[in-house]
């Protein structure tokens, strides 16, 4: 699902299907209980404003004031400003941000390729949560990012991908550190986490033309989910997607 710019609501679309599918899944489980949810690294609110939208409760943090005050103008715009919080800070603060116990949910997505310290951001959303909560964490691929540097002609920026022990294509790479499945899962449990799904995300929505992701956005979609939970398309998508729960 993505948002509409003018209401805010949900549209599902390929790039993001499978994060909703689990997250709709962990909403129904909830049998319709509000959720205190932390969205940490949230953004503009493109998770947030549709979960304040089904009921619950989101704080979002984020280290971009402009990305706050976006997020703000954005769920005033869908009506659940009261259901919105937005704080500036930097994921590896998490810990001095959040109440321990305080969160039903956390999402966590594309911070822990940026942040100086993953165990620590990990170790935090894990007391954040209260017994039972759940996390939803989505990661960089390693192989998605090797596979992509390869077809484009990079091949030595594509090994030094294979070999670095991080996963960074070099000194000028965006990213501090990329993740296979294993690696993502380990990290998890190592902070008390029971991994309960991994998927795919963008198995093949950022290979194909816009003009085909135009033409039958249905059929992609369709294909995307298809492909997230089986492998070895899972493991080549751009993005990994782990739900976890709180022992």
């Amino acid at each position: 699902m993505e948002t509409s710019a003018r209401t805010g609501r949900p549209h599902v679309t390929a790039r993001t299907a499978a994060v909703w599918a689990v997250l709709r899944r962990e909403l129904h489980r909830q049998d319709g209980r509000e959720l205190t949810v932390l969205d940490v690294g949230g953004g503009t609110g493109g998770f947030a404003v549709p979960l304040a939208e089904a009921g619950h409760t989101v704080t979002v943090i984020d280290a971009s004031p402009d990305a706050l005050a976006a997020l703000t103008r954005r769920a005033a715009d869908a009506g659940v400003a009261d259901r919105v919080r937005a704080v500036q800070g930097d994921g590896d603060a998490l810990a001095t941000l959040v109440e321990p116990g305080s969160a039903d949910l956390v999402l966590c997505h594309s911070v822990l390729e940026v942040v100086d310290d993953p165990s620590g951001v990990v170790t935090a959303i894990a007391a954040a949560l209260r017994p039972g909560g759940a996390v939803s964490v989505l990661v960089a691929s390693r192989a998605a990012a090797i596979l992509g540097r390869a077809v484009n002609g990079h091949l030595r920026a594509a090994a030094a991908l294979v070999t670095d022990p991080a996963g960074r294509a070099g000194p000028r790479d965006t990213l501090l550190r990329r993740y296979d499945a294993a690696g993502a899962g380990d990290l998890l449990t190592a902070a008390g986490f029971q991994v309960e799904e991994t998927h795919g995300v963008r198995v093949i929505a950022d290979l194909l033309p816009a003009a085909v992701l135009e033409e039958d956005s249905q059929a992609v979609l369709e294909l995307e989910m298809e492909l997230s939970s089986r492998e070895p398309f899972r493991d080549i998508a751009s993005q990994l997607h782990l739900f976890a729960r709180r022992s």
